[in-house]
């Protein structure tokens, strides 16, 4: 079954918000075309203020007490660091060329870079604002991942088809697994037993045991009336309970509902065109998707699954960030 917002939507949403009062939260999110940042309140889910960061940004993400924001500028060859209550640029951390995404290590210090142009992941000190190590790793990596425990982190490399496992130790690889055609966003379970990764072009998301970096499982996606080529999952939720995992599936302009235990699509939720990325209100009662061609953010209720509203941001949004 596929939901699509409608004005009855609309109109139950205030109804929503007095049964349930939201936090004061915000979902920040990167315009990768009009190099900034558009702040969404989430209670009012208007946007709040507009952020100037350096060109393309991409991946975002928050320090441990949310008072920092890191952002990959992209084409700025640079990871920024702004202040979160001021929106101000603090300093640029050496990043390696072309940064695309990147994951905060749980000591909240070190950061997992993947540099697109340079088939390596970087790893930078934020304190020391030093780079620690640079580590070979496939062609054109994009997602990166770090376990619950801190001990793997994780890059996909799009030309490569592979997942490259890093102990983060030694700062080095200890396994690549290969994925289907061009892999974007990885993640790993709270408790760190599995991995999941999404494949663009090849159309699944693949899952790895942890443990023994073994492939257990595949979750292939078929959206009603469009063609398969279109449908290229991207970047992916889990739930609190890890039952359900909603999945951006790019230019089909849809988000899947995947039964996360067993690994069965339940529903297609449309949202805005080349949905990317997303991110979850602090109770997960929402969750908010980047769409890129259209430039708006897409709010659903993932109770309901269904897409209450649009938020027009600027153009190409690509990432989104949780700002508790």
């Amino acid at each position: 079954m596929t939901f699509a917002a409608t004005p009855l939507a609309a109109l139950a949403f205030p109804a929503l918000l007095a049964a349930a009062p939201l936090e004061a939260a915000e979902i920040w999110v990167t315009n990768e075309k009009d190099d900034t940042i558009s702040v969404i309140d989430i209670a009012t889910l208007e946007v709040l203020r507009t952020i100037a960061t350096g060109e393309r940004p991409r991946g975002i993400t928050f320090s441990k007490d949310f008072s920092r924001v890191y952002v990959c500028a992209s084409d700025s060859d640079t990871v920024q660091v702004l202040d979160a209550a001021t929106g101000k640029i603090l300093h640029d951390l050496p990043s390696g060329e072309d940064p695309e995404q990147f994951v905060l290590h749980p000591d909240g210090r070190h950061l997992y870079i993947a540099n697109e142009d340079d088939a390596v992941t970087t790893v930078v000190d934020t304190e020391t604002r030093k780079v620690l190590a640079q580590i070979n790793v496939g062609i054109e990596p994009e997602g990166m991942a770090v376990s619950p425990d801190g001990k793997i982190a994780i890059t996909t490399s799009e030309t490569t088809n592979m997942a490259h496992w890093i102990d983060t130790e030694t700062q080095q690889l200890f396994a690549n697994t290969l994925v289907d055609a061009r892999p974007r966003h990885a993640e790993f379970t709270a408790g760190g037993s599995a991995l999941w990764v999404s494949s663009e072009i090849g159309g699944t998301i693949t899952v790895f045991d942890t443990a023994t970096q073994a492939e257990t499982g595949k979750i292939a996606f078929e959206v009603k009336g469009v063609h398969p080529d279109r449908v290229q999952p991207v970047g992916f939720a889990f739930t609190e309970d890890e039952k359900t995992a909603f999945v951006a599936l790019g230019p089909s302009n849809h988000v899947a509902v995947v039964n996360a235990e067993t690994l069965e699509v339940e529903d297609y939720i449309l949202v805005g065109r080349r949905v990317w990325h997303m991110a979850f209100s602090p109770d997960k009662s929402l969750l908010f998707t980047t769409n890129g061609v259209s430039g708006d953010v897409t709010v659903i209720d993932t109770a309901k699954r269904q897409a209450l509203k649009s938020i027009k941001v600027g153009r190409f949004p690509w990432g989104a960030a949780l700002r508790p």
